[in-house]
């Protein structure tokens, strides 16, 4: 080693390059949950861990949760199901209110449409 080149420490292992790392940092204020700061490929982001629950849909990403020896409430993140696409992709014009339920309703209550017997 050259007097020039930097002391090297090589007792700890580098870390890696993408690893995703979870803190938990305190409760929500209503239901079940915590705030957490998360950093992951090269960013950090807020956002809340919540319990899933039977037959209530996901409103994020589905995660396993490892804890790290450095802290009790550092976590490294395993994503087992990643969050859908399409759930947070902008939208424009008016809000879909006739969802095939509504229809299927509509149908049981006023009758299935009759169709136009009329000629064009």
């Amino acid at each position: 080693m050259g007097k020039d080149e930097p002391p090297q420490n090589r007792d700890k292992p580098a870390p890696p390059a993408n690893q995703d790392v979870v803190f938990i940092h305190s409760p929500v204020e209503q239901g079940e949950g915590f705030r957490v700061i998360r950093s992951r490929e090269d960013r950090l982001e807020i956002g809340e861990l919540r319990p899933t629950e039977h037959g209530r849909p996901l409103a994020g990403e589905l995660v396993k949760l490892t804890q790290r020896s450095e802290h009790t409430r550092l976590f490294d993140v395993e994503v087992l199901l990643p969050a859908p696409h399409g759930a947070d992709a902008p939208r424009s014009g008016p809000a879909q209110v006739a969802t095939d339920a509504y229809r299927s309703n509509w149908e049981a209550i006023f009758g299935p449409r009759e169709e136009n017997k009329l000629a064009n």
